[in-house]
């Protein structure tokens, strides 16, 4: 093999016109006639015994050049990449240059290859941060989901009332027919959850246990196919009304819920646990703004690869959070008459930005020449130890070194970039943007309330979430690409379980 040609054009790709001579060919050649003599027919000859010379001679010189071209390929290619020290992103674009002779062939590769990049400002920068606050009120809230968390449902003899759990059973009809999914047992209803299709729980407030009923409905318009818009008829049957009894918000529910002994004791450490969430959570949003400032600053043309591999990984990362809540993908993709090229294209933009930061925190490291020492890598190792109650050898022999490396490098070059910035007020929302935000809010909340129904939440929504999640590497969960440490933390931890 030799490099004839190594040419840097658009977009960050390397155009390399590679040879291949007389006597690599030959080798692939010979390599090409034992993997495909099985299959040539020869008179006189076994299947798989016809000399390869008599082969050439039947079917001319060429008969094995195609099969050979693609045995010296990957050798040749992968041979050149190293000789002129590339670092591709991607596959190669490849076309062969005139024809293949006895004394070898000639390919042209266009290879994409990591950018070079160019920082803008990323020291001094300015961005907002909320103030933490934590209200009574905010305290109240979190008391009331520890009260929900313990309220017992008990039986009551009376009509069934909006906040109750009816247990029922029910038939769906459609046409006088039952249809799949319309038909449950013993079911827990609790009425007003919005669990089920729009109409359903209003007409069971007032049945009591013994009651029989038929409910008249017709499902949404943008229900999924097969009973969008149709009217239906479920026979309901109430087995028992339960309602639920609210423990008393006293010392002895601090004592029941807590290790505290009272209920004030109890308020000052939930509002002590919310500050720090909304602490984190500021902090979290304002590395994430200075860090979108670095990654929109910087000087680079991204190839195409770099983009496309990052967003077929947001569309694998989707597909597995769609299987996770227990929908195959395929019926999810059936359901919703969503297509892969379709994920594909809606998680283009998010890729772009996951690529710009990860470009951008690659380039702070490398001008800062920020390393990691081993007593910091071994710091790492023991914080992950005592986060998961791991004995530290089990965790090396999970986590792989270079990975909490990485991770320890990667939150110096944020910490860079966040002590130099200032913080400053976030200006206050005028009424109409806080109506509008209102009133989206409502309207994901009514989407989420409808029963049975696919996800919504497209690839291109996933890719946005896992790429906020990922601008902060030192605590890359959810950053895709590789496995975290914290993900291969968790299941070290179950196997020594």
């Amino acid at each position: 093999m030799s490099v004839k040609s190594c040419e840097k054009i658009e977009k960050s790709q390397v155009a390399l016109t590679i040879e291949v001579g007389a006597e690599a060919f030959q080798a692939a050649v010979e390599k090409a006639y034992r993997k495909m003599r099985g299959k040539i027919n020869m008179p006189g000859f076994r299947p798989g015994k016809a000399p390869r010379k008599l082969i050439e001679r039947m079917y001319g010189a060429e008969v094995f050049y195609e099969e050979a071209i693609n045995i010296a390929f990957p050798d040749a290619y992968e041979e050149a990449v190293k000789e002129q020290e590339l670092q591709v992103v991607g596959y190669p674009a490849v076309e062969l240059v005139g024809d293949a002779t006895g004394d070898g062939f000639t390919f042209k590769a266009i290879v994409p290859v990591y950018p070079e990049v160019t920082l803008g400002e990323y020291k001094g920068l300015t961005a907002e941060k909320e103030e933490v606050k934590v209200s009574a009120a905010d305290v109240d809230e979190r008391l009331k989901q520890l009260s929900d968390r313990n309220t017992r449902l008990v039986s009551v003899e009376r009509e069934a009332k909006e906040g109750d759990t009816a247990v029922i059973d029910f038939d769906g009809y459609l046409d006088g027919k039952p249809f799949d999914g319309g038909k449950g047992e013993n079911h827990s209803l609790e009425l007003g959850s919005h669990s089920f299709v729009p109409g359903f729980e209003e007409q069971v407030v007032g049945m009591k246990a013994g009651d029989e009923k038929d409910i008249d409905i017709t499902f949404p318009e943008d229900y999924h196919a097969d009973l969008a818009g149709k009217a239906v008829v479920f026979k309901v049957k109430c087995h028992e009304v339960k309602e639920k009894e609210v423990p008393e918000m006293d010392d002895e529910f601090a004592k029941d819920v807590s290790e505290f002994d009272t209920l004030k004791e109890l308020k000052a450490d939930l509002k002590k646990k919310i500050s720090e969430e909304r602490q984190k959570a500021a902090d979290r949003e304002f590395e994430d703004a200075l860090m979108t400032k670095v990654a929109e600053g910087i000087t680079a043309e991204i190839p195409d690869a770099m983009v496309e591999n990052q967003a077929r990984q947001f569309v694998e990362n989707f597909k597995m959070q769609i299987t996770q809540q227990g929908i195959p993908y395929d019926q999810y993709a059936q359901m919703t008459g969503i297509t892969e090229a379709k994920l594909l294209e809606d998680a283009k933009e998010p890729a772009l930005r996951q690529v710009r930061m990860d470009l951008a925190l690659a380039a702070v490291i490398k001008a800062e020449n920020i390393e990691a020492s081993d007593e910091e890598v071994e710091d790492e190792f023991k914080k992950l130890a005592e986060q998961y109650g791991m004995d530290l050898e089990m965790v090396k022999k999970y986590v792989q070194a270079d990975q909490v490396k990485d991770q320890v490098i990667s939150r110096k070059a944020v910490a860079v970039v966040v002590d130099s910035a200032t913080a400053v007020k976030p200006e206050k929302k005028t009424a109409k943007k806080a109506a509008k935000k209102a009133e989206d809010k409502d309207e994901a909340a009514e989407g989420e309330e409808k029963p049975k129904k696919a996800a919504k939440k497209t690839a291109k929504k996933a890719a946005e979430g896992e790429e906020k999640a990922a601008k902060k590497a030192a605590d890359d969960e959810e950053k895709p690409v590789k496995k975290s440490t914290k993900k291969a933390a968790k299941e070290a931890k179950k196997e020594e379980e």
